[in-house]
């Protein structure tokens, strides 16, 4: 992997050196997760900007056998990987053999999102800070069972040095600039903006999380 170049370390999102993982949102999360469907529907931004984009994604499905496939409403055919894991960080070796070709061998950074925050994604969250990746966590298309967690989960992700975005961020971090070509392709994704998915918190209330 090439340096971090400056602008990374604050932030930016270079395309053609960001992967897009999407974490185990699957079918039988449904009824326990959330804000579950405004979770799908913000990854739904994220997965159409993979395609249209051209932003590498890889996909895992946490035993499937048992909790079913990534839901129906996204689609990820475009992906370059859907694993089955029993792990529950991403980084499995299936993955990590890809990582190493993504963007050209040149990956920088990793927009993650999916569920549940605080086990799955916060654990692929550290291996993946571990190895040097800058992480963007898309958090308005992340769920867990509980708000608690949730909202805990991304105050240890901040420590990891992890950013804390939203999907749409994410996007116009990509597009950069008004002229990019794709621009018009996107556009009809900022028709709806994000949903409300709980995560106005005041630093004071998670303040009194933290402490409780």
């Amino acid at each position: 992997m090439s340096p971090v170049p400056v602008l990374v370390k604050f932030g930016l999102l270079p395309e053609k050196h960001t992967a897009f993982f999407l974490c185990d949102i699957q079918e039988k999360f449904r009824p326990a997760m959330l804000h579950f469907q405004e979770i799908v529907q913000a990854a739904d931004k994220l997965v159409q900007t993979s395609k249209i984009l051209g932003i590498p994604l890889i996909v895992t499905e946490q035993n499937p056998a048992g909790l079913g496939s990534t839901v129906k409403e996204l689609d990820v055919n475009h992906a370059v990987g859907v694993h089955n894991k029993t792990k529950f960080s991403m980084i499995i070796p299936k993955v990590e053999t890809q990582i190493n070709d993504l963007c050209g061998g040149q990956l920088q950074c990793v927009v993650l999102f999916g569920l549940e925050t605080h086990i799955c994604v916060e654990q692929t969250a550290a291996e993946l800070c571990a190895r040097g990746y800058k992480v963007h966590i898309a958090a308005d298309a992340c769920t867990s069972r509980t708000q608690e967690d949730r909202i805990l989960a991304f105050e240890r992700l901040r420590q990891m040095g992890c950013f804390i975005t939203t999907a749409e961020t994410v996007i116009f971090k990509l597009l950069g600039d008004k002229e990019h070509p794709k621009f018009s392709a996107i556009r009809p994704l900022f028709k709806s903006t994000t949903n409300y998915t709980g995560l106005a918190f005041t630093a004071n209330s998670v303040k009194t999380l933290s402490n409780s």
